[in-house]
């Protein structure tokens, strides 16, 4: 029995070029499983609707007749099919209020909702995803911001040489580049007034992982989160440390000689007070690559910063990589998203104001919320590799069941189904509460 897989194509803006299905994994989905694919034209794909019709794929605007439609990025209210599933990233999972509207369209229309974030292994591990490559990028655009910012501050480094991810060719031309700015910062140095140059990782999963592997293309030293104020008195200026924080560095337990323990962190995040400010002082970037929601601490508050820059107008923070973009969240003044095109803006912590760019008093952020797609070609051919061994027990199974523990799914699959046939299903019911 042939089954008709759908892949819509992505419009959430002309930077976000990615697919979920790559034309080589179409052709073995039809090979070896009898799986047919319709895919929606488009002219900014990093696949050419060319590389799909020769996989022997059907371009075409209709997905009526696909059983399933897989896409990357949110999809828009008027697309979806009564009765239809639907496998994408859907953002709703912490009751994200911009998207309820699709959720509850989906619930009218009894549509069932895989959602990738939730594909994960028996320890909450994720087996789906583009983290590594939003890690990637967001440390490269990162990186070329704070040349930029030290330039205008009238500090002369080699970093200012970086570029922002989308103006390289691919990840390997951005690989010989940073290496090739590391080797300056290995012969000359940087400025005294820089030195050292400390650069903090909050979270150590796949997102970290991605932007630590840019970053050791610089001459690297990693120093532990305790080691942080002792490297002032002696540092060097020909390379940039790097400190990865963890859970424990974040937070403390409320209760007198209580020991830190990250099982009950998670469990009972109301126990514990956190400690993260204490670093701050010494570091002059930080990535934020935490998965973080509303129980937990943030990292950084507005009022700490406000009362970092009365005391000290020259704040060594000078750029956050908020990767995680969570607004109001981890980073409590990361206040909007941005976008390739206008990658960063500053926020002044006396006035409580942001303005696009990076000129100006306060901390430049930089909350580019799909930065994978600056890397189109290899985060969809890394995303549908791990993708793939899913997809035909999803192709294969009988969503019409009306009682959701009859549905035959791999149990990591079962537990991303958030909606079944337009109900919440027992994981995700507490979403009720945000609809």
């Amino acid at each position: 029995m042939s089954f008709t897989l759908g892949i819509r194509r992505e419009d959430k803006n002309r930077w976000e070029r990615r697919v979920p299905l790559i034309p080589q994994h179409v052709q073995e989905l039809k090979k070896k499983h009898d799986i047919e694919t319709q895919i929606q034209p488009s002219n900014i794909r990093v696949f050419s609707d060319k590389e799909y019709q020769d996989v022997d794929a059907q371009v075409q605007e209709n997905l009526s007749s696909s059983s399933v439609v897989f896409a990357v990025k949110e999809i828009p209210s008027d697309f979806f099919e009564q009765g239809k599933t639907y496998v994408f990233f859907s953002h709703t999972i912490k009751g994200q209020k911009h998207n309820m509207p699709i959720l509850k369209k989906m619930m009218e229309l009894n549509c069932t909702l895989i959602d990738y974030e939730k594909i994960v292994d028996n320890n909450g591990k994720r087996l789906v995803f583009f983290g590594r490559f939003a890690g990637l990028a967001g440390m490269v655009d990162t990186l070329w911001i704070f040349g930029q910012r030290l330039q205008w501050e009238k500090i002369k480094t080699p970093l200012s040489e970086i570029k922002q991810t989308i103006k390289y060719k691919d990840l390997d031309d951005i690989k010989k580049h940073i290496a090739a700015v590391g080797k300056k910062i290995e012969t000359n140095g940087l400025p005294k007034s820089l030195t050292p140059l400390v650069i903090g990782f909050a979270g150590y999963g796949h997102v970290s992982i991605g932007a630590q592997e840019i970053l050791d293309g610089l001459p690297v030293k990693e120093i532990k989160p305790e080691e942080i104020e002792s490297i002032y008195k002696n540092p060097s200026n020909k390379v940039i440390y790097k400190v990865v924080f963890k859970e424990e560095h974040m937070v403390e337990p409320v209760a007198p000689g209580k020991k830190f323990d990250l099982q009950d962190y998670y469990n009972h995040p109301e126990n514990y007070r956190p400690v993260f400010e204490r670093y701050i002082p010494y570091l002059s970037l930080l990535m934020n690559c935490i998965y973080w929601s509303a129980q937990y601490p943030r990292l950084i508050t507005k009022t700490y910063l406000k009362t970092s820059f009365k005391n000290d107008h020259h704040l060594r923070l000078k750029v956050i990589g908020d990767i995680s973009v969570d607004i109001n969240g981890a980073i409590e003044f990361t206040e909007k998203t941005t976008s390739p095109d206008n990658p960063v803006f500053m926020y002044n912590p006396t006035t409580d104001t942001i303005h696009d760019g990076y000129v100006g008093d306060g901390v430049v952020v930089m909350a580019v919320d799909n930065l994978p797609c600056e890397l189109p070609r290899e985060s969809s051919q890394s995303f549908s590799e791990t993708l793939l061994p899913f997809i035909p027990d999803i192709m294969n199974t009988d969503f019409t069941v009306n009682d959701f523990d009859k549905l035959v799914l791999p149990f990591e699959i079962k537990n991303a189904v958030v909606l079944h046939k337009g109900k919440l299903t027992p994981n995700y019911r507490y979403i009720n509460k945000y609809l």
